[in-house]
């Protein structure tokens, strides 16, 4: 049975704010949440990719980044170049060309986006700062390449081994629109604890997968994981869970696509879970719920 994990990101690992995985697996009708995984460096996260198959991650991080800018900078349009590119370039020349980029566009049009951005309302892959999705890239899809996973419709990978990326944000949302997370200790309300257990009540008894009728597989987890689930203020182990959900969906769908669309740009990626019927939905970039 393939495993699943749901990888809650961060461009900076430490022991204060780990790489949160969540490891389960399908049963049936539900998904059991097996136990929570913390990479508080790169060599445990990358010690996580390299673990033999057959699993199934969903990565809360971009994959690919838009291709208008792409074309724009003058970088390469081969997914694997592109990514080698970046990397090369190293965090402070990346930083500064993304800055440059950006005082090039009219105002309110400073960030190109992604086509899966407009409708997952996700954040654009060039933002710099809270959060930092560009760093996120910078540092999570190197690591993809070098690890050679699978990534359905951009990179052929080990099968055994395959990441899709996710947003938790995405399906957060199509259960509560309230904010349910903070990492500044001022913002970690009540009002927040209380989103964070609606969430988790509605995760265990099925949440729509996609805002149709077809419920997403159940959460089954321990009374000690649900109730930290809703106690983690950061929403880390959350999102990490909310990811494993969508893993969970994706494999449902299963190869070669994973439920993803056909046609996607795979300069771009394309989150998992997204629907392309709701591309026409193309305001409201970015989710209360972050």
């Amino acid at each position: 049975m393939t495993s699943l994990l749901g990888i809650d990101f961060t461009s900076a690992p430490r022991r204060a704010k780990p790489i949160t995985v969540a490891h389960g697996r399908l049963e049936g009708a539900r998904v059991v949440l097996d136990h929570i995984e913390r990479c508080s460096d790169w060599t445990s996260f990358e010690a996580v990719l390299a673990r033999p198959g057959a699993w199934l991650g969903a990565f809360d991080f971009p994959f690919g980044l838009p291709r208008e800018a792409v074309v724009d900078l003058g970088w390469p349009q081969d997914w694997q170049e592109l990514v080698r590119h970046c990397a090369a370039m190293g965090k402070p020349a990346f930083r500064a060309a993304l800055d440059a980029y950006r005082e090039t566009r009219p105002a309110g049009r400073r960030y190109a986006h992604r086509s899966t951005d407009l409708p997952a309302r996700s954040h654009s892959p060039l933002k710099l700062v809270n959060p930092p999705v560009g760093l996120m890239f910078l540092e999570g899809a190197p690591r993809l390449l070098a690890a050679s996973v699978h990534i359905p419709g951009m990179y052929a990978g080990d099968p055994a081994r395959v990441a899709i990326e996710a947003y938790p944000g995405l399906l957060a949302r199509r259960i509560t629109p309230a904010s349910y997370k903070s990492d500044e200790r001022r913002k970690q309300t009540p009002e927040r604890r209380a989103a964070r257990a609606a969430i988790v009540d509605a995760l265990v008894r099925g949440a729509p997968s996609s805002g149709g009728p077809q419920p997403a597989p159940a959460l089954h987890a321990t009374p000690a994981q649900r109730e930290a689930l809703v106690e983690d203020a950061s929403g880390d182990l959350l999102d990490a869970v909310l990811a494993l959900l969508q893993a969970a969906a994706a494999a449902r769908q299963g190869a070669p696509r994973f439920g993803l669309p056909a046609d996607f740009d795979p300069i771009e990626g394309w989150i998992g879970g997204c629907s392309v019927a709701s591309n026409r939905q193309r305001d409201g970039i970015g989710s209360a719920a972050q």
